[in-house]
């Protein structure tokens, strides 16, 4: 299977472009393949050698020899000092190449958030409806690591980052965007350019392919050629009813039967809320995009049911990690931006204090700081630099902010949970959603809410 890369790189002096997980990922496959007349690698960071390794360049001057090769193969995270254009070099990616060969059979899922949630739900209810199916992507699996897996009915999940997408020229035969938020503006500088990265996703479809679209990103006219199927809470394609102001347990105590619905072309579907473990009305709605690509796919709905019954929410993302003093605590670090947020603290209805703050990366506060004024909880404690940005903005600019009292400033995470272990009451919860991303103080959001839930369960103090 792997020879099907040779057009793209027999006989050509190929340079790998980052050597992270993806990285790595590209170099052994292409080494293996042995067709490149060389296979060199650039990375910012000093790069380990490896037997067979052809140059090695490191340091601030990493790209600048990128014009010295036929064919460079950049990482996602890799940010280009000069654009592609005015590179005599050709980009690619192994997202670019793995489209080119397998698109007609790929499900590709993108969104500022819950595309890891859509991504794994997607491949657990296809799996458990008996399809031959692979997740990659974004989620941590490189595409070429699974590449002598594809048979020929193999179905393909397929995870998609902003960074993923910027350069991409094929797009999925169904694409999922989930929702579009300000994020990653430190790379892209403006709303505009990280949405176009986006929409890069469907741009390139063609009339027999499929866009299940949130309805609040929906694509401008010309720019999308595929069959579009609009998601929202009042739409003809795919509607959801959640009946949003109404809690589970006060649907029981009414002796209601009805739960939150999905209207599918005309079809009904009730998810069965009080029998899965994804909570929340963003994991409804996740669940509404997830059944409409799997109806697209010809999933019956008894074995969509059977699958959402058995799927497990990923870690960090609104989990109950234990029980500490009578206190319930809940990591949902995945949580970066404002709208996070503030759906974790809708869904939880018994939080005495919310943890919020991170990494500046300067995304506008005031929708996440006029929740807040009119939310009933007890406590907010704000660490890090946006943490204290937010506690700046409304002690100068939020003269109307309600029980201003209630704000602790903390500067990390551990003076923060020191803090919430004394104010926090028991018989209630204590919920880690920061809003803000985790660079530059720990490695990933997944060691933020590691630690988070080390210093909650510990006798530290």
């Amino acid at each position: 299977m792997i020879e099907q890369l040779n057009p793209w790189v027999r006989g050509k002096r190929v340079l790998i472009l980052g050597f992270g997980r993806e990285g790595r990922s590209t170099w052994t496959v292409l080494k293996e393949l042995g067709t490149c007349a060389c296979l060199d690698v650039a990375d910012q960071r000093e790069i380990p050698f490896e037997e067979g390794m052809g140059k090695r360049f490191s340091g601030p001057d990493y790209q600048k020899v990128l014009n010295n090769y036929d064919v460079i193969f950049k990482s996602p995270g890799i940010v280009l000092q000069e654009p592609p254009e005015k590179l005599s070099c050709e980009i690619l990616s192994q997202t670019q190449v793995f489209f080119s060969l397998f698109r007609d059979r790929i499900v590709g899922i993108t969104g500022t958030k819950g595309k890891s949630t859509v991504t794994s739900l997607m491949y657990h209810i296809l799996k458990t409806a008996g399809r031959d199916v692979l997740i990659m992507g974004n989620i941590g699996i490189p595409a070429f690591d699974h590449l002598e897996e594809i048979g020929p009915r193999t179905l393909i999940v397929f995870e998609l980052s902003c960074h993923q997408l910027e350069y991409m020229t094929v797009s999925p035969h169904i694409a999922l965007l989930i929702n579009l938020y300000e994020e990653h503006l430190d790379h892209y500088g403006t709303m505009e350019r990280y949405v176009l990265a986006k929409e890069q996703i469907f741009r390139h479809q063609r009339a027999e392919d499929f866009l299940v679209c949130n309805v609040q990103c929906r694509p401008k006219p010309g720019t999308c050629f595929s069959k579009v199927i609009l998601a929202g809470m009042d739409r003809p394609d795919l509607e959801l009813d959640l009946e949003a102001e109404e809690s589970l347990e006060q649907k029981r105590e009414q002796g209601k039967k009805k739960w939150p619905q999905i209207n599918f072309r005309g079809s009904l579907y009730e998810i069965p809320a009080d029998q899965i473990h994804l909570i929340g009305l963003h994991n409804y709605f996740d669940i509404a995009m997830v059944y409409g690509a799997c109806r697209l796919l010809g999933v019956e709905d008894e074995a969509f049911t059977q699958g959402l019954k058995t799927y497990h929410p990923l870690p960090h993302r609104l989990q109950f990690v234990g029980e500490r003093g009578g206190v319930r605590y809940f990591d949902d670090s995945i949580s970066t931006i404002c709208d996070t947020a503030i759906q974790a603290l809708k869904t939880l209805k018994d939080v005495d204090t919310v943890l919020i703050g991170g990494m500046d990366r300067g995304i506008d506060y005031r929708e996440l700081i006029h929740f807040l004024s009119e939310h009933p909880v007890p406590h907010i404690i704000l660490m890090e630099a946006t943490g204290k940005r937010i506690f700046r903005e409304i002690q100068e600019q939020e003269p109307d902010f309600r029980g201003k009292d209630r704000l602790v400033l903390a500067d990390h995470l551990e003076d923060a949970v020191r803090e919430a272990k004394k104010l926090t009451r028991p018989g209630r919860s204590c919920l880690l959603s920061p809003a803000a991303a985790s660079y530059g103080i720990f490695r990933n959001f997944e060691e933020r809410g590691e630690v988070f839930a080390r210093l909650a369960l510990s006798d530290e103090s």
